[in-house]
């Protein structure tokens, strides 16, 4: 299905977290953040939003909010988390780990562009 299943009251929640902080929002199918090629944020075409995290936030937010890996077309995304609904609804919480998941991507190797 190549259709976005996400509500769009997800999407409006996702896209207003990266107004509060300041970040830029791509794709018009796939809402993502990315940064030098590496994507560090997106809503899943299976309706939740994943955010890309160091090994230790990851772990302090899958403890932290009973969450788990991000999971997308049936492969667990390395290093991303599924960020769990009543957590994504708390814009103010989940802004201090977005803007982690920011800091995390810019210590990322960067990588080439397919756009000329």
């Amino acid at each position: 299905m190549a259709k976005n299943e996400a509500s769009d009251e997800t999407i409006q929640l996702y896209s207003d977290l990266l107004a509060t902080i300041g970040l830029e929002q791509k794709g018009k199918n796939m809402p993502y953040t990315s940064m030098n090629g590496n994507m560090y944020s997106f809503v899943a075409k299976e309706g939740y939003v994943a955010i890309r995290l160091s090994e230790e936030d990851k772990e302090e937010f899958m403890e932290k909010y009973n969450a788990g890996p991000a999971i997308s077309y049936g492969a667990t995304m390395r290093g991303y988390v599924h960020v769990p609904d009543e957590v994504l609804k708390n814009t103010t919480e989940l802004s201090v780990y977005m803007k982690k998941s920011h800091a995390f991507a810019q210590t990322l190797k960067p990588k080439p562009t397919k756009k000329k």
